[in-house]
């Protein structure tokens, strides 16, 4: 019987922008919260997302004009919404792009038969 087990954060690390991108990007628009919990959902909980990890994505993104915000009340709390901007689509169409050659790269190294020279 094969168990899920998480990936190592040396393993993710490089890849959690583009997953918070591609997914925000997927929607219309997400919360914090929402979002690690959609990617532990997607990933039957190899990917698991910190706040600690999470959150300077999104202000990193924030400041860089890739993400918009918009704060929602909920009862007496706020709720920050982020976006993809009109800017941010290509970004994320790049790091789509980008990713995707890597996996296939990854795939020569790991799936293919590697001769000696």
């Amino acid at each position: 019987m094969y168990i899920c087990k998480m990936y190592s954060k040396e393993l993710t690390k490089g890849t959690l922008q583009p997953i918070i991108l591609k997914l925000i990007d997927s929607r219309e628009k997400m919360y914090g919260y929402e979002i690690t919990q959609e990617v532990k959902k997607i990933t039957s909980g190899k990917i698991d997302i910190s706040e600690g990890a999470l959150y300077p994505i999104l202000h990193k993104l924030e400041a860089k004009g890739v993400l918009s915000t918009e704060k929602v009340f909920i009862g007496k709390r706020i709720r920050k919404y982020y976006k993809v901007t009109k800017e941010g689509h290509q970004m994320v169409l790049d790091v789509t792009k980008e990713i995707n050659d890597f996996i296939d790269t990854l795939d020569l190294i790991f799936n293919s038969k590697i001769q000696n020279t």
